[in-house]
């Protein structure tokens, strides 16, 4: 029966267990071991001849919860609950890479997903080659004999390009490769790359899933080979596992994503349509407008077009600035998903690790802002924003003033 249920559904109910004591919500398992009845069910237990816990590095009750329900949400064999988001991707990409590999992906990608391919990958002699992932005779082009693995965000962070994730699965297929896809943007309630043949999903679980800004946490969605790879293998030895603490907060998230989902969607679609129609605003990235490229995805991959939207001020980076820091409800901080309406400037933040050509290279200006759009009242966030625009009129007055008075 649980099978058929709707993914709002399994938001709240999937991977669940009773419990000895009929509690209604999950327990909270805060233990670091377990006790073995005797020394040879411990033995059993390290030999994989017995099921059960051993050591919550190793698994835990909670986080087992946590990870059955994503397996189901995602669409996946199994799932996997890490420390954070970065030790999703990088414990995804060291089990299916190693010294002398080659790794394709795409140009855009978050700050420190490129800092870790760039610079820590290069120390273990694995070589990356970055491509727009729009282009698929540029992927096929860029795959070599030692290439293992194709990596890709879509949305992408943080000016929200939408790849064809049927496309890049059958490109990886017939080159008999392992795709991975960061599904943090979308969640499986809006986007489940598996179902298009993607192999790997990962997340940032600090972000939507958890939804409330108190937990750094990733999630892997793979099949049940490659987790005994990642699980058993890169994740034990490397020891990037989550509390239980963390894993029982992102089950009680998880009951809200998918009306919170919603709302944020509902805000961001208003929240684009306002900032395109503005004219200091020279161009709205959001895959919910009719004039970005992704909208022709949504509804054969992407349900709606998420909560975040990206946008560029026709202003300088002085008064993009001054923009941001007039903002008063909104306030300045990296992640996204949260209840709270979040801006940052990927420039000098989320991406500062690349460099200025890197970062022109990957369609990252100086004057490109994202927005992760929040549950408040949308009135008042497209307010927010609508007076702090007009500190840049006021400043390009006072300033054509100054410059008048000083001619004079």
């Amino acid at each position: 029966m649980q099978n058929k249920w709707k993914l709002a559904t399994q938001t709240i109910h999937a991977g669940h267990q009773k419990n000895s004591e009929g509690a209604l919500v999950t327990p909270l398992c805060q233990s670091a071991t377990f006790v073995f009845e005797n020394a040879k069910q411990g033995g059993a237990r390290f030999s994989g001849e017995e099921q059960g816990y051993i050591y919550t590095r190793l698994g835990n009750p909670t986080t087992a919860e946590l990870e059955r329900k994503m397996a189901v949400l995602e669409g996946s064999e199994e799932a996997v609950a890490v420390a954070s988001g970065m030790a999703a991707i990088s414990s995804a990409l060291l089990a299916n890479l190693t010294q002398g590999d080659h790794l394709v992906a795409s140009k855009a990608v978050y700050g420190c997903t490129f800092s870790l391919m760039k610079g820590q990958l290069a120390k273990f002699g694995i070589q990356v080659t970055l491509v727009d992932f729009n282009d698929h005779h540029a992927i096929c082009a860029a795959i070599k004999p030692e290439t293992k693995v194709l990596f890709c965000e879509t949305p992408v962070n943080p000016h929200l390009d939408v790849f064809d994730l049927s496309a890049i699965a059958d490109i990886a297929k017939r080159y008999a490769l392992v795709s991975i896809v960061d599904n943090t943007f979308m969640t499986p309630l809006l986007q489940r790359p598996i179902s298009h043949g993607i192999d790997i999903v990962v997340h940032s679980a600090t972000k939507y899933l958890n939804g409330h800004g108190d937990v750094i946490a990733g999630m892997i969605c793979a099949s049940s080979a490659q987790m005994e790879v990642i699980k058993y293998e890169i994740i034990k030895d490397f020891g990037g596992v989550l509390s239980p603490h963390d894993a029982w907060l992102i089950l009680r998230g998880l009951k809200t994503l998918d009306v919170r989902l919603s709302r944020h969607c509902d805000n961001a679609e208003k929240v684009a349509e306002f900032l395109a129609s503005h004219p200091l605003v020279s161009k709205v990235y959001y895959p919910g407008l009719h004039s970005h490229t992704g909208f022709a995805l949504l509804g054969s991959q992407m349900k709606r077009g998420g909560g975040v939207i990206a946008f560029e001020l026709q202003a300088s980076l002085e008064q993009a600035i001054l923009f941001v820091d007039r903002l008063s409800l909104i306030s300045i901080a990296v992640s996204l998903g949260d209840a709270e309406t979040l801006i940052q400037h990927p420039a000098s933040m989320t991406h500062s690790p690349y460099s200025l050509e890197e970062r022109t290279e990957a369609g990252i200006s100086d004057s490109l802002l994202r927005i992760s759009v929040g549950l408040e009242s949308v009135e008042d966030i497209i307010e927010d924003l609508s007076q702090a625009l007009s500190s840049i009129d006021y400043y390009r007055t006072e300033l054509t003033a100054e410059i008048e008075h000083t001619m004079d």
